[in-house]
């Protein structure tokens, strides 16, 4: 399943997306007099059951033919962040790919320990949105194209081996990132949390549609020329381990998003470095998940 978040006819609201067209849950519910979770985030909230029962309403609908007033074409809906507003940071994994350490320094920066730092929560924003290139702020703003780990189950002290019961889905990040003021203040904050700097969709696919995340093609495009073109097997630390490792001694909950890591391929690791401009368009798209456009103003 598909769940993506947006605006549609002024309202706010969540569905399901099918071929061009996404299916609105909120108001179809209304219909058969279901008490639907309001959004995303609170339908992660309430447990294992709400996959079951949007699956079985959507059939239902289908069934009797009661889609086609809940049903919006992808041209016509502002897209929102799947979870529009998200409780906690966002939590990232630095230099998880060999080659992506490397252009960013050598083969002494593989990391041989995890690297975790975050991007604050004004920093998600949607498909299709436009991101600022914080002109007088950066002149070193660059894209990171990733896979990321929705949790749909709280947890600490999670064994590797139980890990994939904790996730809801996945999803993709563009984990924009101002390197200049990512040296000056010599950590990852600042330059990871700039307003809008974390594109995040179009969707978040559930985990039985994906299959096994590390087998996942991944690429990014700026403006159609391909920067970055990997595989998500390719991860040093892989996710069962990330979630493990995060919930040793932080308690994980439904709603959290984990971004995996970026392969190589990044503007800075160019010679010259190829930093991002206003009017550019970054296309990042992991195989089973989706496409992810932004332009930068």
């Amino acid at each position: 399943m598909k769940l993506t978040s947006f605006n549609v006819n002024g309202k706010e609201t969540y569905g399901i997306a099918l071929g061009e067209h996404v299916i609105d849950l909120v108001s179809l519910s209304k219909v058969y007099g279901e008490d639907f979770p309001p959004g995303v985030q609170e339908a992660i909230e309430s447990g294992e059951g709400f996959l079951p029962m949007a699956a079985e309403l959507l059939k239902r609908a289908q069934r009797e033919g009661a889609t086609g007033d809940h049903s919006h074409s992808m041209d016509e809906i502002e897209w929102l962040p799947p979870i529009p507003s998200v409780k906690r940071n966002i939590m990232c994994v630095g230099k998880n790919y060999r080659e992506h350490a490397i252009e960013m320094g050598s083969e002494k920066d593989i990391p041989e320990h995890i690297m975790i730092f975050t991007k604050a929560t004004q920093t998600v924003t949607g498909h299709k949105q436009m991101v600022p290139v914080h002109e007088g702020v950066t002149d070193e703003l660059d894209y990171e194209g990733e896979l990321a780990v929705v949790i749909g189950k709280k947890g600490k002290a999670i064994k590797p081996d139980e890990a994939m019961n904790h996730v809801f889905g996945f999803t993709i990040v563009n984990d924009l990132t101002a390197r200049d003021l990512q040296k000056k203040h010599g950590q990852f904050f600042i330059g990871k949390s700039l307003d809008s700097s974390c594109p995040i969709g179009p969707y978040i696919v559930t985990k039985d549609e994906v299959g096994d995340p590390h087998k996942l093609d991944i690429r990014t495009s700026v403006n159609g020329e391909v920067r970055q073109s990997s595989s998500t097997d390719l991860m040093i630390f892989k996710i069962p381990d990330i979630i493990s490792i995060l919930s040793k001694g932080m308690t994980l909950e439904p709603g959290d998003i984990i971004a995996t890591g970026t392969p190589a391929g990044v503007g800075k690791g160019f010679n010259p470095p190829r930093f991002l401009k206003a009017g550019d368009r970054v296309d990042i798209e992991v195989e089973g998940i989706g496409i992810l456009t932004n332009q930068l103003q």
